[in-house]
């Protein structure tokens, strides 16, 4: 076998020339393509792991965030509920004052209202009592009555302290005495020596008379009432009637 050195010489060049023309026009340009490929790629690869280190860093905010709301959402929720139990005790202390007021108001109008129908009944009572009475007198004898009154206004007298009984008459005291219905001259005397009689002197006596008081006779001085008639006797009776009413 020969060797054609001419050939393989043409060979090699035109060899070399295409090596030549593909480093130059083909290699190149893809090398060029391929790195700027690579650039983008590793730009890209940058940027996701930029935009992951975000996405990372905002999804920790976002986490701290939800936990902060949480914990003000628990704060708003515990004030909210320290807010409703205070309202509520306050509206239940008001309702309990107020229920207290109307309960307090009720007794008022009810002791007001047992008072008056006490007061209503003890006047009607009263009412009765003068009735009675005036109707009784008109069986009785006037002399007679006014000589019982008498006995007894002397007698209470009587049963004053003994100081009492002997200033009444002192520096010539005067004295009143009152009668329902007008007394004869006789009646006068014996009111004059009876009373003396009780006092330990003779008193300065006047009369007057008094139909309000029914029957009876009142003893009037200067520092001294005596009553023995039955108005008083009546009004005692009231008073004590109310007073046993309100108790």
């Amino acid at each position: 076998m020969t060797i054609d050195w001419w050939t393989l010489a043409i060979q090699a060049v035109n060899v070399l020339i295409l090596i030549w023309l593909l480093a130059r026009f083909f290699w190149r340009p893809v090398a060029a393509m391929i790195e700027d490929r690579r650039q983008a790629a590793a730009k890209a690869l940058a940027d996701a792991e930029a935009e992951r280190a975000d996405a990372v860093s905002q999804l920790k905010e976002i986490e701290l965030t939800r936990a902060g709301i949480a914990e003000e959402r628990a704060a708003v929720l515990a004030e909210a509920k320290s807010a409703a139990e205070a309202l509520k005790k306050d509206i239940l202390t008001k309702a309990a004052e107020e229920a207290e007021a109307l309960k307090a108001a009720r007794r008022a109008d009810l002791a007001r209202e047992a008072k008056e129908t006490r007061r209503a009944l003890t006047d009607e009572a009263s009412q009765l009592a003068l009735e009675a009475a005036r109707r009784l007198l008109t069986r009785i004898d006037e002399r007679s009555l006014h000589a019982a009154f008498l006995g007894s206004l002397a007698r209470e007298i009587t049963d004053l302290p003994q100081t009492t009984r002997q200033s009444l008459g002192a520096n010539g005291a005067a004295f009143t005495l009152v009668s329902a219905g007008p007394l004869d001259r006789e009646e006068e005397e014996s009111c004059r020596a009876r009373l003396a009689e009780a006092i330990g002197r003779s008193p300065d006596l006047a009369f007057e008379t008094d139909p309000s008081l029914i029957a009876g006779l009142e003893l009037k001085g200067p520092h001294l009432v005596v009553e023995n008639s039955w108005r008083a006797d009546l009004e005692t009776i009231r008073r004590e009637l109310g007073h046993d009413g309100t108790r």
